[in-house]
């Protein structure tokens, strides 16, 4: 594991490029730091939070990430340096105050570092936050490797206090997530002192003078900006003085550019111009390499942000002058998805009139055949023992038995999963976090236009406390007609279990009073019932029950801590087993039950008995399969 506190200088550590970015932070003397976490984000406030106290700094996991953005910008305006984290759908949180805060500016040096998720590997999508930069007209950065990461995101503080606003830090997925050595600098282990000088302007966009002065300032800025880039480190050039294609790129795409170039050996014919300053644009810098050739391509993800970027600033260079530009409104790299090598391969070679194969067709027919017949698809799935399963599988057998064809909306987190089989294809609808209550609160108000389907919303508890609060209160005051099932796992388990407002600690370890997600339910009024997620038909009852009331909102806790947090401190409850003589598989008349339909990983299908068994290296002992036999074959023992 590596020491992220340590003050050894010029040493090299293999760090994770989210503890890259931690280390730069703490290069820089930051005092605070927040976010909620979203992979792939997650690990830079995580890193922080483990040396916190012996580095006497505060870190926070924060109710939501528009909370964690004013809570770092409080420290800003009291003079400690703050970072704030998230991911690029955390942001659409954060905006409503980001988009007052770039007006008034900050006093101490303030970084929001945005992780975008290129494919949407974690994420409900792919969106590109680098265009907030260039609406809110605030300096983006973009680290390409690993030491960047780090000497950038220290030198992001820096660059905050001399434009005295916010600095915009984009990674991806590959940076955040992948692993390099860094050369470590120096912890400078100032004591900070918090103190707001109340002589200064007031931080505010109105009252003191109109959003448009505010906003003239953000454009003369801009102009600063962009000459502080001129002679920035990390934009630099590599190829011929004259090459006979440029590409210009910035962040993972650098060494995507830079490996392809080497396989296809064209490093004296093709130039690369790499930018880690993605808004606003070193024109002149970028000038100076663009008069040398007449192609360009531009190798970036998602969005043909640079790209359109770069045009405007064509126009600007040259009148005269044409240059041809590839990317992605030439259709030679896709506008969605991740990039890789192959890719800028196939792109360089379309351009330059060039044949290349990156693998022998004997190769790929010989792979296919593998894939095909050798590798057994596995789909995603709840972890052995995961208390959503037993939920869904509840609200499923509830649903049935009520026979009106109600069904499931909710959102983003482990329990986004039941869309497929492994929760039994029961959710509906998932989007935004906290969308699944605003969803049901508004079909809940349909019976007008004769709707009388049951509707159920579903969130975690960590999401709760995240956007669903003001959901519920304002489908209390309409009177909308649907069942909220909150299922309390204990933890953000999505994003590695980092304590939210209903835990008993905080991000440091300090203990912390949990918010009771029941007492927030009754306070504003609406009933709650609490089940234990584990009980199948106590649950179904209990929902069974719920559904007969109508006109007003109502709550379900379906509670059981993650297994994979409680496996942490204690053993198993139960040991399962199969009794081979009682189970009669495929010849039963449930057809294979548990491991066709119920699922749980747990759970094995044995090709040579024909029965089902017990994967003891992965079954968690929650003994839940007993409930769920119809043949009375598997059995449980306590621990």
């Amino acid at each position: 594991m590596p020491n992220i506190a340590t003050n050894a200088l010029t040493t090299s550590q293999l760090l994770m490029g989210n503890e890259a970015i931690a280390r730069g932070a703490l290069e820089a003397g930051v005092g605070v730091a927040t976010a909620y976490p979203g992979n792939p984000s997650s690990e830079i406030i995580g890193t922080l939070a483990q040396v916190a106290k012996d580095l006497k700094i505060r870190v926070e996991w924060s109710i939501n990430e528009k909370v964690a953005l004013e809570i770092a910008a409080a420290a800003s305006f009291a003079n400690i340096r703050a970072l704030s984290a998230m991911k690029q759908n955390g942001l659409n949180v954060a905006l409503d105050f980001l988009a007052n805060l770039n007006l008034t500016g900050v006093h101490s040096g303030l970084v929001l570092v945005i992780c975008d998720d290129p494919g949407g590997i974690s994420s409900t999508n792919e969106q590109d936050s680098r265009h907030i930069a260039k609406v809110l007209d605030l300096p983006l950065l973009e680290p390409a490797t690993f030491q960047e990461a780090k000497d950038m995101a220290k030198w992001a503080f820096e660059l905050s206090e001399e434009i005295t606003n916010i600095c915009l830090m984009r990674s991806v997925t590959r940076i955040s997530h992948a692993r390099g050595n860094v050369v470590l600098g120096e912890l400078p282990f100032r004591e900070n002192k918090a103190h707001f000088d109340i002589s200064r302007r007031p931080y505010a966009s109105i009252a003191t003078t109109t959003p448009p002065k505010f906003h003239q300032r953000l454009h003369q800025n801009l102009f600063r900006i962009s000459e502080i880039y001129e002679r920035s480190p990390f934009n630099w050039y590599v190829g011929p003085q004259n090459p006979d294609l440029l590409i210009i790129t910035c962040g993972s795409g650098w060494l995507y550019s830079k490996e392809a170039v080497e396989i296809l050996s064209k490093e004296n014919s093709i130039g690369i111009l790499k930018l880690g300053t993605t808004w606003p644009l070193p024109k002149a810098f970028i000038g100076n390499y663009m008069l040398q050739t007449k192609k360009v391509l531009i190798i970036e993800e998602i969005d043909a942000f640079l790209e359109t970027n770069v045009k405007e600033l064509s126009a600007d260079l040259e009148p005269k002058r044409i240059w041809t530009f590839y990317g992605k409104a030439s259709g030679h790299v896709d506008p969605f998805g991740e990039i890789n090598t192959d890719i800028v391969i196939k792109a360089i070679a379309a351009i330059v009139k060039i044949d290349y194969i990156s693998r022998r067709m004997d190769y790929q027919k010989k792979t296919q055949k593998i894939i095909k017949e050798d590798i057994f698809p596995r789909e995603l799935q709840f972890c052995a023992g995961c208390p959503h399963r037993t939920s869904f599988w509840a609200i499923k057998d509830a649903l049935t038995m009520d026979g009106r064809e109600g069904f499931v909306v909710g959102d983003i987190g482990c329990y986004s999963m039941a869309l497929t089989s492994t929760g039994f294809s029961q959710l509906k609808t998932v989007h935004a976090m906290g969308s699944g209550i605003g969803i049901a609160s508004g079909l809940g108000n349909l019976n007008q236009f004769n709707f009388n389907q049951p509707v159920l919303a579903v969130c975690g508890d960590s999401t709760f406390f995240h956007s669903v609060i003001p959901a519920l209160i304002d489908a209390l005051h309409s009177q909308s007609d649907f069942i909220l099932v909150v299922l309390d796992n204990g933890g953000t388990a999505m994003t590695g279990f980092q304590p939210h407002p209903g835990s008993d600690m905080n991000a440091m370890g300090n203990p912390s009073p949990p918010v009771d997600i029941e007492k927030v339910c009754h306070a504003v009024g609406v009933p709650v019932v609490v089940t234990d997620a584990y009980d199948i038909k106590g649950t179904t009852q209990k929902l069974l029950d719920m559904l007969r009331v109508k006109g007003k909102p109502r709550v379900l806790i379906s509670r059981r801590e993650c297994n994979l947090i409680r496996a942490k401190r204690e053993k198993p409850l139960y040991e399962v087993h199969v009794n081979p003589d009682k189970c009669i598989g495929e010849a039963c008349g449930c057809d294979r039950f548990c491991t066709r339909v119920f699922k749980c990983p747990g759970l094995i299908w044995d090709r040579n008995t024909k029965t089902a068994k017990i994967d003891e290296a992965v079954c968690t002992g929650c003994g839940v399969c007993v409930e769920i036999c119809p043949h009375d074959a598997i059995f449980r023992e306590s621990n």
